[in-house]
C-alpha cells in the first residue's frame, strides 16, 4: 500500500493542505509561497465580495437548471433506448459521442453554432421564422445556453448508467406484471421506477459532483459574460487569482467551496443510504 499512498499525499494532501496554507497567509508573488499568516483575513474579505456570492447565486441557477433536466432526459432516454426496436444498437453509440468530447471543444462548437450572425442556429430559426435571438448577449438566454451545452455534454453519462441499471433489472418481476395484466405504464410508474430509485440517487450525487466543478465550458462557450451572468464559482476563482493575482483569496474560496460541497454531498449521501434502505 506504500506507493499508493505516497502517490495519493503527493497528488492530492500536497494541493490541499498548500491550499489551506496560503487561505490563511499572503502571498509572496516572487516565490509562490506564504508571507505572513494573517488568520481569517482572507476569509473575512472573501465573504465581503459581492462578487463571490454572485458566483455563487449563479452556480445555484446553473445547477437547479441543469440537474433535473440531465437526470430526467438522461433516464427518459435510457428508457426508450432499453426497448426492443431496430437500430437501438447504433444509437447507444452515438449517445456516448458528446461525452468523449473535450469540454473546452464542445464549448467553443457550440458558442460558434450559437453566434446571433453566424451560427447554423440562429440561421435554421430564422427559416422556420422564429426571429434571431441573442444567445450570448442575453443574460436569461446565456444561462440557458451555459445548461444546453451542458445537458448536450452530460446527459449520455446519465444514459449509459440508466441503460445499464435497467438491463440488470430483475425480468421475473416484469413477466409476472405482463401475466397480471399491466400495461406499460403501470409497470413503468409500479416497478421500474421504484427499484431504480437507489441508482437514480447515485447518480445524481455522482453527476452534482461533476456539475459543482463546471469550468471550461463556461471558459469557452460563454466566458463568464454577459457581465457576470455566467460566472460561476470556478470561473470567478480562476479569474481572480490568475488575472487579478489575488491568489490567498481566491485559496479561501476554494476552501469555502470545498467546504460547502463536502458537506452538501454528505446529505445526498445520507439520502441515497436512506433511500437505498426504503427501496
Amino acid at each position: 500500500m506504500m506507493p499508493a499512498i505516497v502517490i495519493l499525499l503527493a497528488v492530492l494532501a500536497y494541493p490541499i493542505l498548500y491550499t489551506l496554507e496560503i487561505s490563511f497567509s499572503s502571498l509572496d508573488l516572487g516565490s509562490f509561497t506564504a508571507n505572513e499568516w494573517v488568520g481569517w483575513e482572507n476569509y473575512g474579505d472573501v465573504l465581503k465580495d459581492r462578487g463571490f456570492w454572485n458566483a455563487m447565486k449563479v452556480t445555484g441557477i446553473y445547477l437547479a437548471w441543469a440537474m433535473p433536466i440531465q437526470m430526467i432526459l438522461g433516464f427518459g432516454i435510457a428508457y426508450l433506448i432499453n426497448a426492443e426496436w431496430k437500430g437501438r444498437g447504433v444509437v447507444r453509440a452515438l449517445f456516448l459521442i458528446p461525452m468523449v468530447v473535450a469540454p473546452v471543444v464542445a464549448g467553443g462548437i457550440w458558442r460558434m453554432m450559437l453566434d446571433p450572425l453566424w451560427g447554423l442556429v440562429n440561421y435554421l430559426l430564422g427559416l422556420l421564422g422564429l426571429g434571431n435571438p441573442d444567445w450570448l448577449g442575453n443574460p436569461t438566454l446565456a444561462m440557458a445556453t451555459l445548461v444546453i451545452i451542458d445537458t448536450w455534454r452530460w446527459t449520455p453519462f446519465v444514459v449509459l448508467i440508466a441503460t445499464a441499471a435497467l438491463m440488470a433489472l430483475p425480468k421475473d418481476v416484469f413477466e409476472a406484471a405482463d401475466i397480471d395484466g399491466a400495461n406499460w405504464w403501470t409497470k413503468l410508474w409500479s416497478i421500474t421506477v421504484p427499484l431504480l430509485v437507489p441508482i437514480i440517487a447515485a447518480t445524481f450525487v455522482v453527476r452534482w459532483l461533476g456539475a459543482v466543478k463546471m469550468f471550461d465550458i463556461a471558459l469557452a462557450a460563454t466566458r463568464g459574460g454577459p457581465g457576470d451572468a455566467t460566472n460561476v464559482i470556478n470561473l470567478y476563482i480562476y479569474e481572480q487569482a490568475f488575472r487579478s493575482l489575488r491568489f490567498a483569496e481566491s485559496a479561501a474560496m476554494a476552501v469555502i467551496v470545498l467546504v460547502m460541497t463536502m458537506m452538501l454531498t454528505g446529505l445526498f449521501l445520507i439520502g441515497t443510504r436512506k433511500l437505498e434502505d426504503n427501496y
